[in-house]
């Protein structure tokens, strides 16, 4: 009995030492595999980066290339960076022992999917607005309101002028056709007629076009309409015919362009109507600083 209880302290002790400098088969394959996963994290973890890097291009590429094409706002930073910060739902990988590498892992995988919701959801809204650029392209006034081929019509241009009644500078928020009362007004744009009016001053008898997409087009001093409030029209569509009503001095159709409210110049919108040679010479007339007729 000695001999047997000598023998096996003499065998746990030999175990214990040996095991306390020496791995396990189990613990050696396990090692093992622990090695060769920690192997893959850091492939895993070197393609997260490599996708999330293409992702940002894609990003780069939405806000400073196509929504600049269709004038559209870009995806806001706040609304980009969706995967960092709020609650800690991954705490509970911090108990296992490669926790911190497990954790970060997942909040980048989290960030990248959250990231290719939102961008697939911009390419879904920048696909609505090719679908949508032909009706842009057509509703974008781009012709002038009324035939000027050899551009003998141009009265005024768009800026500072003497105010042909008062004789004080007055900026001029549209131009000026000369033509006989009754020349047919023509939209120059696909739109929808907004306002009809008739009056006395001021502008005179007058139409308004909405034409969507934040443009709107004035055509003042009318003797006649053509038109009725909500009637939807085509570019090119006679809407009425000119006048001297209103504050005017003279048969002539007064014209402007408004965009999301702000009067513009509107002979940078006859592309439509004029060549190169035709523009500059349009150009150069409606900078004459002289008085307007209305």
């Amino acid at each position: 009995m000695a001999f047997i209880v000598a023998a096996l302290v003499f065998s746990l002790g030999i175990s214990y030492i040996y095991y306390s400098f020496f791995d396990s088969p189990k613990e050696k394959i396990l090692k093992a595999e622990l090695g060769e996963m920690k192997d893959q994290y850091y492939l895993l973890n070197q393609e997260v980066d490599r996708l999330s890097s293409v992702l940002d291009g894609l990003h780069y590429r939405d806000g400073n290339v196509y929504r600049v094409m269709f004038d559209a706002d870009p995806i806001s930073n706040d609304e980009w960076q969706a995967g960092s910060g709020g609650v800690n739902k991954f705490r509970n990988l911090e108990k296992f022992d490669n926790g911190d590498l497990i954790k970060d892992l997942s909040v980048k995988v989290d960030k990248l999917k959250k990231q290719m919701v939102i961008q697939s959801k911009s390419y879904d809204q920048i696909a609505d607005l090719i679908k949508n650029q032909q009706k842009m392209l057509s509703s974008i006034p781009s012709i002038q309101p009324i035939p000027n081929k050899n551009l003998e019509r141009m009265a005024s241009g768009y800026g500072w002028r003497v105010d042909p009644i008062y004789k004080i500078q007055e900026f001029h928020k549209g131009m000026d056709f000369t033509c006989p009362i009754g020349t047919a007004v023509h939209v120059t744009g696909d739109g929808v007629v907004e306002t009809v009016d008739f009056n006395y001053g001021g502008y005179g008898n007058e139409i308004i076009v909405n034409h969507g997409f934040g443009y709107r087009t004035r055509y003042a001093h009318l003797s006649r309409f053509n038109v009725k409030p909500g009637q939807k029209l085509k570019r090119g569509d006679v809407i009425g015919y000119s006048g001297n009503t209103g504050k005017s001095t003279g048969p002539h159709l007064h014209y402007e362009v408004l965009k999301n409210g702000d009067v513009l110049n509107p002979v940078y919108f006859y592309y439509n109507d004029l060549k190169d040679a035709d523009f500059e010479k349009m150009l150069k007339i409606s900078n004459n600083p002289g008085q307007t007729l209305d």
